[in-house]
């Protein structure tokens, strides 16, 4: 089909070669050569979109009137694909993944790729062949991911720094802070994102309450800004302040351990004294009973005396 777009197409060069020398049809037929590309000739053009937007891709400006027929090879990470029109109405899709050729309201061709993603990658290649010319370009298609964002104060060493990090974007985001001076660290990861790291070493006893940080990306319309949080590692208590907390409790500790100590004694103080009060009166009772007997022995005889007389 290829080889008969290309025959079809130089005939029509031909012949609108021809028309535009013939001064009867020029006018009725304005014919442009300067938009015209060589054959084996592209115009190499970069685009980005981001992830999961529709992408349009046009080859060229002529409307469908205009346009013989269009060719789009596309050679992405995991397959090679072609998707053509002609203006006959023959159409070819072997890509069969969503893409498809439309048209604007001004009748324009483009190449829809919708819900973009990373499978989506490539170098795509089209011809644009119509009345009078030809457009070759191979458009180096990349897709742009936001960054996850992130920023705390740790301690490193003696000295407190403040850290901003943008994880697994593309492209590179850009880092910077409200207070001057800063070092970045950008890795590139195996699969093409990017992870940038940047630190900020902050002097002692410096307020951390309006220290910011501030991550751009073409993902964001608007600039994200992040105020970094202290970790565990990054609150030092002085040693004094530690010395005093022990001493503080162990006193504690001490006092009511003592306590505790008087606490029982005083019980057993308590019980003590209970248990002889309770004792008391029986001794006095045992104490009694020999004088009772005593006194009930010597009724006892004299009433036996008195009896003898009588």
């Amino acid at each position: 089909m290829r080889d008969m777009m290309w025959i079809y197409g130089a005939f029509m060069l031909l012949l609108s070669e021809a028309w535009s020398q013939d001064p009867g049809t020029n006018q009725s037929t304005p014919v442009n050569f300067t938009t015209a590309r060589p054959l084996g000739g592209y115009v190499v053009r970069h685009s980005a979109f981001n992830l999961g937007s529709d992408a349009e891709l046009m080859c060229s400006d002529k409307t469908w009137n205009e346009t013989i027929f269009v060719i789009w090879n596309i050679f992405l990470k995991d397959k090679t694909c072609k998707i053509s029109f002609s203006n006959d109405g023959q159409r070819e899709d072997f890509c069969n993944d969503g893409k498809s050729l439309r048209n604007t309201s001004r009748a324009q061709s483009y190449l829809l790729i919708p819900n973009f993603s990373h499978g989506d990658v490539g170098t795509y290649k089209c011809e644009s062949v119509y009345k009078g010319g030809v457009d070759n370009y191979a458009i180096k298609v990349n897709i742009t991911v936001p960054p996850s964002t992130s920023s705390w104060l740790e301690r490193r060493g003696n000295k407190m720094v403040a850290v901003c990090r943008a994880e697994r974007g593309k492209p590179a985001a850009n880092i910077s802070w409200s207070h001057m001076g800063n070092s970045s660290d950008v890795e590139t990861l195996p699969d093409g994102f990017f992870t940038v790291e940047s630190r900020l070493e902050l002097p002692e006893g410096m307020n951390t309450q309006n220290l910011s940080c501030v991550v751009s990306h073409p993902y964001w319309d608007e600039k994200k800004i992040l105020v970094p949080k202290p970790t565990k590692d990054a609150v030092q208590i002085p040693w004094l302040c530690i010395l005093a907390v022990v001493v503080v409790v162990v006193f504690l500790a001490g006092f009511v351990f003592f306590a505790q100590k008087k606490l029982v004694i005083l019980r057993r103080c308590q019980h003590s004294d209970i248990s002889t009060s309770k004792s008391a009166p029986i001794e006095d009772v045992e104490e009694v009973e020999p004088y009772a007997s005593y006194v009930q022995r010597v009724n006892s005889i004299y009433n036996s005396s008195v009896d003898l007389f009588t």
